[in-house]
Formats: structure tokens, C-alpha cells, sequence
């Protein structure tokens, strides 16, 4: 007879970060978002400030802190483009809040986990902010499965790079 184990929410490790990190991190990411492809165009195919998102709120593993984490750099994200105020904000929320609950229940602690939920959440940012370009402010825009996938394998592989980054300031709570 095998013996099955579960982890309780208790058992589950729940991290933090120092207030200049979770300060400067996200700045950063969203300054290399904005002066990096001006630089060097195939850098425009990374999202570095969803990564940030995604990497914080499977560390804190809460719900609130994904939704505020993710809000606050996609809205700081928004007013650097020429895009309506909100775009950024609402899809990063989105992703925020799944990746922090999805981190609650699933091992997020390892490369190949980390690589799989960078694309799936990658592919949900794309698809939310798609939508809400599309449906709610009219913009034009084309969709290519195949370049969203693509995209978001290139962000995943940059994102085992700054997850493991983001491995040396994390704390435990």
C-alpha cells in the first residue's frame, strides 16, 4: 500500500524581500524594459518587469501581495509607453494574483517549474492585455500564436536567470 503525503498551507515556504529590494528591483526591471530595446531591438521581445512580477509573487506566495505587486509595476510600466494608463497594470495584476496562488499549491522552487509557469503566464499576460487593448480601448493590434510562444519561451529561459537572482535577496519569513 503506498503512502501518500500532502503539504499543508502551513509547510509551504513563504518568502520576502528587504524594502530597497522590492524598491529597486522593480525600477530596474522597468528602466531595462524601457531604455534596453531603444539600444537593442531583440530585447523588445523580453518582458522583464512580468518576470520581476511573476518571481515576487511565487516567493510571497500571497494573493494580495500579487495583486498589489503586480499592479503597481505594470501601472509604473504604462506610464513610460504611449499606451493607455492601464494596460500594463491590469495584466500584470491578473498574472500577479495567479502566480501568487498557483505558488501556494504547486513546488515553484525549481528551474523546470519556473520555466513552465514563465511561458503559461506569459502566454496569460499577452492574451489579457490583447483583450483589453483590443475590447475595451480599440487599439489595432495583430495576434501570432506563434510568435506569443516563441516570446514566451525566450522569457522563460531569461527567467530562470533572474529568478535565481532573485533567489539571493529573498528572505524567510
Amino acid at each position: 500500500m503506498a503512502i501518500t503525503t500532502y503539504t499543508s498551507g502551513e509547510q509551504v515556504e513563504v518568502y520576502r524581500f528587504s524594502i530597497p529590494a522590492t524598491i529597486l528591483i522593480p525600477l530596474a526591471a522597468v528602466f531595462l524594459q524601457a531604455w534596453l530595446p531603444l539600444r537593442i531591438h531583440f530585447f523588445s521581445v523580453f518582458d522583464v518587469p512580468l518576470l520581476v512580477v511573476i518571481g515576487f509573487a511565487t516567493a510571497r506566495r500571497s494573493p494580495l501581495a500579487g495583486l498589489v505587486t503586480g499592479g503597481l509595476i505594470g501601472i509604473v510600466q504604462d506610464a513610460l509607453t504611449h499606451q493607455p494608463i492601464g494596460l500594463y497594470g491590469i495584466s500584470k495584476t491578473v498574472v500577479g494574483f495567479g502566480a501568487s496562488s498557483l505558488g501556494i499549491k504547486l513546488d515553484v522552487e525549481n528551474a523546470g517549474a519556473r520555466f513552465l509557469l514563465t511561458i503559461f503566464f506569459y502566454v496569460v499576460h499577452e492574451v489579457v492585455y490583447f483583450m483589453i487593448a483590443r475590447g475595451l480601448v480599440g487599439l489595432h493590434m495583430a495576434w501570432s500564436w506563434p510568435h506569443e510562444f516563441l516570446s514566451g519561451i525566450a522569457n522563460a529561459l531569461l527567467g530562470v536567470f533572474v529568478f535565481l537572482l532573485l533567489d539571493r535577496v529573498k528572505q524567510r519569513t
